[in-house]
């Protein structure tokens, strides 16, 4: 017998309490407020009775899981909020200094210019986990009822009809029965649902696949950046300098970058993005990053000091033409849930920012004609794909796809693209899934044995390198550890069998907080897949790489996670 649920009935819905969906309360709170000003002074209209708008965010508080590089593109943020300096916006500093430089094992090599795609002169460096706390309370103080620690795990329907969500039990044990402190999950019922649960959003998918959102567009594609805060010594880097990399670690099959970008008191947050399109099942993007730190240029800047957080997350990087229906009936999509994001550029705080301010607008219209229909919500999606964020995307909408050969046939085509307004000998580029594009360990290395050295295995040092287990720790991630686990294995069977033979259990390599392990009996050598899900940092890499698409990320209990701070 289904367990009874209370249900909240609210007007308007914010899934995910990341910047898309705080960008979309705040402008349609500061909508409705203008609104009602404008009747009161000129006697004409009719006057919007408020509406109860609420936000559930998974994270036990706004921002502890918001992370990105990050650079500011400020022009969505100028818009939504005039005064951000005044409000002290926490911004690590004004760009006024940047490079871009070619790695090789041991050298530097700078670029005499910068890439156009890649000035960044007049934004900002953030940290998106501050931004998105400082704008969480903006949120509360125009009257949003912000719900952190609670998960949604589940889309209500009514029909072919969005209605809201469910939020996960609380005091669930590991073998499903119910705990002393068991809560039960509520309905919030919605006139109208906004997902922005970031990359990757897990009831994103269920609603994109029950719709056929996806129907006619590219498969999208994803890079998983690892990344670290350090306090170095004094003067080392200035406050909003930025320097971006590529080349080493990768190989040039290889998609991604480095970032290195000085924040504050002496920080700095340097990462490492790597393509999930990779073909090596030995590839391992944690250790990756260990290396790029490895290299004289990145040393020299770490010597003497000491890393203070560290993180992951996915972003999605198929570009335009991988971006889906963005409306249906009761409700829309947002932000890189959505896929809005700038590959070309490495954006999309403002592009996630700018999503939730167009769906606010279209919402607004909505409560004002009291007709909550797609017919209405639908303008939403044309705003966005006309207004400026939507030109950008445009115009890199072939961007990753350029890089599919490799980073030199890349440089070529992107060249060309940006040249000719994203176009490269037709004006789109096709694409597979991540998973589909590893290589078995046989057919890449020609032998089912290759080296350590082959695999790119290093010891790591404890100062300057470390291990996923030490880097967990500096996340400070934290779940309950007596609840089923929140990454669900369809088969593992094929975990003993097809995938150990063919790519030897590439799960324990893509994971950059050492979620999977495999265990094998001493006396009877039967292997055993053992699920570590307390270290999960919510990137969602397994839920994108995994080769037989059998692994399933699904929220945790609400409140279990990461605890950033300043990524």
């Amino acid at each position: 017998m289904e367990e009874e649920r209370e249900i909240m009935e609210v007007d308007v819905l914010f899934v995910g309490g990341g910047i898309a969906c705080l960008s979309g309360a705040l402008h349609l709170t500061n909508l409705i407020r203008k609104h009602n000003e404008k009747v009161e002074q000129e006697g004409e209209g009719e006057r919007i009775d408020e509406p109860m708008i609420a936000l559930l965010e998974k994270a036990s508080s706004v921002g502890t899981h918001s992370i990105s590089g990050a650079v500011l593109d400020p022009s969505a943020l100028k818009e939504l909020v005039p005064d951000f300096l005044e409000k002290d916006a926490p911004l690590e500093g004004e760009v006024r200094k940047e490079a871009v430089c070619f790695l090789t094992k041991g050298w530097k090599i700078g670029l005499p210019f910068t890439p156009p795609p890649m000035d960044n002169r007049g934004h900002y460096v953030v940290s998106l986990s501050r931004l998105t706390e400082w704008m969480g309370r903006l949120v509360e103080e125009n009257g949003v009822d912000v719900f952190p620690g609670f998960a949604a795990t589940e889309v209500l329907y009514d029909g072919d009809r969005v209605i809201g969500v469910r939020t996960g039990d609380n005091g669930i044990d590991a073998d499903g029965n119910k705990k002393a402190n068991f809560e039960s999950g509520i309905d919030l019922h919605a006139k109208v649902t906004v997902f922005g649960e970031g990359s990757r959003g897990g009831l994103t998918k269920a609603v994109i696949d029950r719709f056929d959102l996806d129907k006619g567009k590219n498969p999208q594609s994803y890079v998983l950046g690892v990344k670290e805060v350090w306090e170095v010594p004094k003067g080392r880097i200035e406050p909003g300098e930025v320097i971006h990399t590529m080349g080493y670690p990768h190989k040039s099959s290889t998609y991604g970058g480095g970032f290195i970008y000085g924040m504050k008191n002496d920080r700095v947050a340097l990462g490492l993005m790597t393509g999930l399109d990779y073909k090596d099942s030995f590839l391992d993007p944690h250790s990756e990053f260990q290396k790029y730190k490895l290299h004289p240029f990145i040393g020299g800047l770490l010597e003497g000091g000491k890393p203070l957080q560290y993180g992951a997350k996915t972003a999605p990087v198929g570009g335009y033409f991988s971006i889906p229906k963005l409306t249906f009936e009761g409700g829309l999509i947002v932000g890189d849930s959505a896929s809005l994001f700038i590959s070309q550029k490495l954006k999309g705080i403002h592009v996630a920012m700018r999503s939730g301010m167009l769906a606010a607008d279209s919402i607004f219209e909505a409560i004002k004609k009291n007709e909550f229909s797609e017919a209405v919500l639908k303008g939403y999606a044309d705003s966005l794909l006309g207004s400026d964020v939507g030109q950008e995307l445009y115009r890199s909408r072939n961007f990753h796809q350029a890089f599919h050969q490799g980073l030199w046939a890349g440089l070529v085509r992107g060249g060309f693209q940006f040249l000719f307004g994203g176009r490269f000998l037709k004006a789109r580029l096709g694409a597979q899934p991540d998973y589909t594009s590893l290589r078995t360990v046989a057919d890449h290395y020609g032998t089912d044995s290759p080296t350590d050295e082959e695999k790119g295995i290093i010891a790591f040092d404890g100062k300057r390198t470390f291990n996923k287990e030490t880097d967990v720790y500096h996340s400070g991630t934290i779940h309950e550890e007596k609840q089923p686990p929140h990454l669900r294995v369809a088969d593992t069977s094929i975990c003993y069998t097809k995938c150990t033979k063919e790519y030897q259990n590439p799960c324990t390599r893509f994971c950059p907080a050492n979620v999977y392990e495999m265990e094998v009996d001493e006396e009877t050598g039967k292997p055993t897949l053992k699920i570590n899900f307390s270290n999960c940092v919510h990137c969602k890499t397994c839920d994108v790489k995994d080769p037989y698409e059998i692994i399933t990320w699904v929220p945790p209990e609400g409140g279990g996670g990461p605890k950033y701070t300043m990524m």
